[in-house]
């Protein structure tokens, strides 16, 4: 199954809500375009001005639920399971001042253990490219995916 296809039976299956992927979410992140760049999963979002946090920097929650999500993906695309959040560490390096760019995030799985995955990722900056936020966690399959959205 292609990427594109398991992302559209996974929304369907959520109504298209969830705040950080459903595109039907109105005030959501709208995260699309997940694709395998390398061993990482890539997906982008629009850093709208009212996800600002100080005067022109996007908010530090909306980076780490960003980031949380492409964690999230990186589990669905390459392991084909969905997740739960039980760890996640991040660390801010620079202030992401680019709202009103497309934002790039990268994830992967690490290392799986049974039920337990350690995912890493980055949301890297419009501008050049380079890493402002990193992130670490530790994610419990809750689902496979064809237990969610079965293949017709």
């Amino acid at each position: 199954m292609s990427i594109a296809e398991m992302s559209n039976r996974l929304r369907e299956h959520t109504g298209n809500g969830c705040f950080a992927c459903g595109l039907a979410n109105p005030i959501g992140l709208h995260l699309d375009g997940f694709t395998r760049r390398g061993g990482d999963i890539a997906a982008r979002f629009t850093a709208r001005s009212d996800y600002q946090g100080t005067i022109g920097n996007l908010h530090g929650g909306i980076s780490a639920t960003a980031l949380d999500e492409i964690l999230v993906w990186a589990g669905i695309i390459q392991e084909e399971v969905l997740t739960v959040t039980a760890k996640l560490e991040l660390r801010y390096r620079r202030p992401v001042t680019n709202l009103g760019d497309r934002i790039e995030l990268r994830g992967r799985v690490d290392e799986r253990r049974g039920k337990r995955l350690s995912i890493s990722g980055e949301l890297l900056d419009a501008e050049d490219g380079r890493v402002a936020v990193s992130a670490s966690g530790l994610y419990l399959v809750s689902h496979t995916i064809e237990e969610l959205a079965p293949a017709d």
